[in-house]
């Protein structure tokens, strides 16, 4: 057994463990609030969030996949990897991240444990290429990034350091107050009559609650559903290097022939588990197009067609999937309750970073 395949073994383990917590149905509720962070540490971590020196050539920051202006997203169907690589899913969007019990599409991190999961995006070769031994030089030859750690983390720059402070900054970016929250709290009016009908279609006839459930709007469990396959990862050779590369590292049985992205199973490697992803959570959906695992259903609309056709065609496709009949107000009106899954804007301006400056060695 190698280590990547021991690895995911002990990946499966824990994924399956936490699959298991948690009920279906749960009422729609507002989410939770979270342990507050220190705001000294929120403020080096929202520096951090934005600083390219924390990838392996200082040209991309956090913010180049997860944009303040694009729902935390990147606004494109397959994100951008690291410089000279492209990659084969949807970049997805950071807002209320810290609620997700699993990280990623095919949740392959643990999403309770952020530091972890920041450290992945950090390091992961087509997300940011960073070695946290250079990140820590980084960091030293910046005399404000110095004074700030101590002030913030009550140390020099470290590595861990750097995650936790990542950590506090994305743990503040959640959704509050949406519409359906004041309406879930007895104010009248607060969604529209279209929106309204929405959420009974969304509670009834169109049966999106039996996975979109809970104060997340998520059952944080994994479904097929039949999404077409993006054509780009096979066609574009820069995103099927980094397919093939990928499904390497986990010990995908013959990742060198796959046309298809197997999402769940590339990590127990369970045959049922082929091509299931993680239900997302439809807070602020409205800002976070296009959908989908691939990007491959450009807009809400398309989202509606495809789920009142029954989804599509693959070997475990979720029973609880099934044509709709949904008339076009209908889908209308479902599509202004998710609008009202959108709260109050989450407004972070790009700081302005901290320069490099020369440094004295040894002591005076």
């Amino acid at each position: 057994m190698n280590r990547f395949h021991r690895l995911g073994v002990l990946a499966a383990g824990a994924l399956l463990a936490a699959m298991a917590q948690g009920a279906a149905g749960e009422p729609l509720a507002a989410l939770p609030p979270l342990p507050a962070p220190k705001p000294a540490q929120v403020a080096l971590g929202r520096l951090l969030f934005f600083d390219p020196r924390l990838s392996g050539d200082a040209a991309i920051s956090c913010a180049t996949c997860h944009d303040p202006k694009k729902g935390w997203g990147d606004g494109k169907a397959l994100s951008t990897g690291y410089p000279g690589s492209e990659y084969f899913r949807n970049s997805q969007s950071i807002v209320n991240a810290a609620y997700y019990r699993r990280g990623y599409w095919d949740g392959r991190m643990d999403g309770r444990d952020l530091p972890t999961l920041v450290r992945d995006h950090l390091t992961e070769a087509h997300f940011m290429q960073a070695d946290g031994r250079l990140l820590i030089e980084r960091m030293r030859q910046v005399p404000e990034y110095e004074e700030t750690f101590t002030k913030a983390m009550g140390g020099e720059p470290t590595y861990g350091r750097i995650l936790n402070a990542i950590t506090a900054f994305v743990q503040t970016i959640a959704s509050r107050n949406a519409a359906l929250d004041r309406h879930l709290k007895g104010e009248a009016g607060a969604l529209s009559p279209a929106a309204a009908e929405g959420l009974g279609l969304f509670q009834g006839k169109a049966g999106c609650i039996q996975c979109h459930d809970g104060a997340l709007l998520s059952d944080q469990k994994f479904h097929a559903l039949g999404v077409p396959e993006n054509a780009a990862v096979y066609a574009e050779p820069l995103r099927h290097i980094t397919f093939r590369r990928f499904m390497k590292t986990l010990g995908v049985p013959n990742y060198d022939n796959l046309r298809e992205d197997v999402g769940l199973y590339g990590v127990t490697k369970e045959p049922g588990d082929r091509g299931k992803f993680r239900t997302p959570s439809l807070r602020e959906v409205v800002l976070t197009a296009p959908y989908m695992h691939n990007g491959s259903l450009a807009t809400l609309d398309d989202v509606m067609d495809f789920y009142n056709r029954g989804g599509g065609a693959h070997p475990n496709k979720s029973p609880l999937l099934r044509p709709l009949g949904l008339a076009d107000g209908e889908k209308r009106a479902l599509v202004e309750f998710l609008k009202s899954l959108s709260g109050e804007p989450i407004v972070v301006e790009r700081p302005i970073l901290p320069d490099y400056k020369l440094r004295t060695l040894g002591k005076n």
